[in-house]
């Protein structure tokens, strides 16, 4: 075993995931990453111990299938590298449904990024191809769901209520339904299987993630 140098930079980095890339899930999204950021021939600092490996996070997974506008990465460095011009430089390596929209810096020992998000916001919108009749009534039935004093759904054969986990669902001015939705250590609400307490197919929507809430708090630890 041997000491990896000590990571002097962190960095937090927004970005999209769209496009074909909709469909790969949250650790091949890790590894993707992890290529990106070594063709862009960054200093990636590694974790201590036999199995060390880039020390890299995403926020939170984001179901298979659904698109985003604001996913978080944030990843340590063993050699600092300058804002200016960064994101040009990791984009000119990256895939073209996986555009950069921000890059800071955020303190070394801020806590873990999973730990600092509080909810996240979907737009929920019917599918252009879906049958009328598998997306009607969306209004009717979202009233009705909020006016149920829970939720009870199972998930991995587990049974847990998704009323708590809604911290609000509202009508935006251009028809589509917007979900902010808790993640809590003990479950976070998944806009898949809030379509599915609505009645619904999520196939039969579009669903994208347009906001990850981090407790700023926390955020602001040193």
């Amino acid at each position: 075993m041997s000491d990896r140098p000590a990571p002097v930079q962190r960095l937090r980095i927004t970005f999209a995931k769209q496009g074909a890339l909709k469909f790969i899930g949250h650790l091949d999204l890790a590894k993707t990453w992890e290529r990106i950021l070594r063709r862009a021939q960054l200093a990636l600092a590694y974790t201590q111990g036999f199995n060390a490996h880039p020390r890299l996070q995403l926020a939170s997974p984001l179901p298979l299938g659904f698109t985003s506008t604001c996913e978080l990465l944030d990843i340590w460095l063993e050699r600092a590298e300058p804002l200016d011009g960064l994101a040009e430089r990791l984009m000119a390596v990256s895939p073209p449904d996986l555009p950069i929209l921000k890059i800071e810096e955020v303190p070394l020992k801020a806590p873990a990024l999973q730990t600092l998000v509080e909810s996240a916001v979907f737009r929920i919108t019917p599918r252009s191809d879906s049958a009328p009749e598998a997306v009607a009534g969306l209004a009717e039935r979202v009233t009705a769901l909020l006016a149920q004093p829970s939720l009870l759904r199972t998930r991995r054969d587990k049974a847990y209520d998704l009323k708590p986990l809604i911290r609000s669902l509202r009508f935006g001015e251009d028809g589509a339904l917007y979900a902010d939705l808790y993640s809590t250590p003990s479950g976070t609400g998944r806009p898949d299987e809030l379509l599915e307490a609505l009645g619904y197919q999520a196939a039969d929507f579009d669903v994208q993630r347009i906001a990850i809430r981090l407790r700023e708090s926390a955020e602001q630890a040193e």
